[in-house]
């Protein structure tokens, strides 16, 4: 699949199951969630729009002010192809993913499920960011890009023996005071593997990244709450490996949850 168009096309031409004219989205729901870890400085501010479809949630992360919290009234009961084709981003993912996750749910899928611990929300985070980093085998030096900075990421890469090259629109700055780029391809150009969130679902540069991988032979890990299933579908074809995450996400629970891992092939960096 050479890109997210390519894939909705497919999705949208029935080639990769039912037709999502004949599903409807059962329920839709926009979060505002912020969280701020203890003893960090940043705190978190997300938006989520999930879309229901079966047995599947679809999920994306978007800015503020990208999609108001009113077109939940009436997006319950939509046909599925009609908000894959939408013409604001986060519903085209949102959608897209709940009908991957519907038709090829993440329990039924091969992933090997890793169960997150009863805990805080560090302790719960640490667990999933180890879980991350665990798909990559870096070498002593090694380069990373972390394409989304989330601090437990940044610190579960360097204890790994990983140089982290952190990218991000938001954050200036790591938990560490470590320089955090703005640019993508300023930290492509030079890493040895790349790590990323989905929010490059969400905010477009998705493809801009997988073809930079795929020209450098870079090992890519993607790390989804945004578009798990969305980004699973490249895996082997630019993406190495994807830790997925569905809804319910870990951060709304202290009870265990499970995080999906997904490997193409082993892959060393650096």
């Amino acid at each position: 699949m050479e890109s997210v168009s390519a894939l909705t096309e497919a999705v949208l031409a029935g080639d990769l199951g039912p037709a999502p004219a004949e599903r409807t989205v059962t329920s839709a729901f926009w979060l505002h969630h912020t969280t701020r870890l203890a003893g960090g400085g940043v705190t978190y501010r997300n938006h989520y729009l999930l879309l229901r479809v079966g047995s599947g949630f679809g999920a994306c992360s978007f800015e503020e002010g990208e999609l108001d919290a009113g077109f939940c009234a009436t997006a319950s009961g939509e046909p599925l192809d009609k908000l894959i084709a939408d013409d604001r981003l986060p519903v085209r993912i949102a959608a897209l993913d709940a009908y991957l996750a519907d038709a090829r749910p993440h329990r039924e899928a091969g992933a090997e499920p890793v169960v997150l611990p009863i805990g805080t929300p560090e302790v719960r985070a640490r667990a999933r960011d180890e879980a991350i980093a665990g798909l990559l085998d870096i070498r002593p030096g090694a380069r990373v890009a972390l394409i989304g900075v989330v601090n437990p990421l940044v610190a579960a890469i360097t204890e790994r023996g990983g140089e982290c090259l952190p990218c991000d629109l938001n954050l200036r700055t790591t938990q560490w005071g470590q320089p955090v780029s703005r640019e993508m391809d300023e930290v492509l150009d030079v890493a040895d593997a790349v790590v990323a969130t989905g929010m490059t679902l969400s905010n477009g540069s998705f493809d801009r990244l997988l073809a930079r991988s795929r020209e450098r032979g870079l090992p890519l890990v993607v790390y989804a709450q945004t578009g798990s299933a969305v980004a699973r579908a490249f895996l082997g074809d630019g993406v190495t490996a994807v830790s997925a995450e569905p809804f319910p996400f870990s951060q709304f629970s202290a009870e265990p949850s499970t995080v999906y891992r997904y490997r193409a092939a082993i892959s060393r960096a650096g």
